[in-house]
């Protein structure tokens, strides 16, 4: 019979060594700074306690824009301190700058860059990836294939602010090499359910459920009105897109607006 295992203690190996080891029972380590997502909850599930830099983050969901701004909006502001810019890659929807100022981010520090066809939104972010900009990368590619977000982590590996690409739910059946993959949806009253598809060390088989209410809201809601259980019905369209073109279509010819310009 062979002798029993015994676990494996690192603290036996050079440090030089020890840091690059991951025993299979926990996280995996993050040797690159991470941006806090906002909710305590959410931290403890991602390695390092965060956003990953030099890396790739997919988010994935039924429709745009439900939930990603209620997601990624308690972590802008601490992006764009100090000269940081928010760049939007093909936004489904026009940003809007009220909102935005609701989470804490100018106007002045958002640029939203429109891109018709799957080629140029990747074109698009590739560039800014690779000229690894202040702030954060916003990339809604609801038709990128496995090769090119490869590509893309290749050089997000260089970035060292976070990127994040939006894709359709149905994405999750396909292999991606991001590194992290989360899926979000609505929950109950103003909770966004979000589940880690795919992270560096061992799974999360649970569903998260995060406190999201929309920018300042909090503020001036009554009390009746942040209970989980209240009767009161948010109107949202919560069905899955029927095509991916859906969630990432960008803004009608209408909306003249290209950029966010300085105020």
């Amino acid at each position: 019979m062979p002798a029993a295992t015994r676990s494996f203690d690192t603290q036996h190996l050079p440090i030089s060594v020890r840091e690059s080891v991951w025993t299979g029972d926990d996280l995996a380590h993050q040797h690159h700074p991470t941006i806090s997502t906002g909710f305590d909850l959410l931290d403890a599930a991602l390695p390092g306690g965060g956003w990953p830099t030099r890396t790739l983050t997919e988010v994935l969901s039924a429709q745009a824009p439900l939930c990603e701004w209620r997601l990624l909006g308690r972590c802008l502001p601490s992006l764009v301190e100090g000269g940081g810019q928010i760049l939007l890659v093909a936004p489904p929807q026009q940003p809007h700058a009220g909102g935005l100022a609701q989470l804490g981010v100018p106007a002045d520090q958002v640029v939203w860059i429109q891109a018709k066809t799957p080629a140029e939104r990747l074109w698009v972010t590739e560039q800014l990836v690779k000229s690894n900009p202040r702030g954060a990368v916003l990339s809604w590619l609801p038709q990128a294939r496995a090769d090119q977000i490869r590509r893309l982590q290749v050089h997000a590996q260089s970035c060292q602010s976070p990127v994040f690409l939006f894709r359709p739910v149905n994405a999750q059946r396909e292999a991606s090499p991001a590194p992290l993959r989360t899926l979000v949806s609505l929950g109950s009253g103003w909770d966004i359910d979000v589940r880690i598809l795919k992270r560096r060390g061992t799974p999360c088989p649970d569903v998260l459920e995060l406190s999201a209410i929309p920018g300042q809201l909090s503020r001036v809601l009554p009390p009746r009105l942040r209970r989980l259980d209240t009767e009161i019905v948010i109107p949202t369209r919560r069905e899955e897109a029927p095509d991916d073109r859906h969630l990432g279509r960008t803004a009608t010819p209408h909306d003249q607006q290209r950029v966010l310009h300085r105020h």
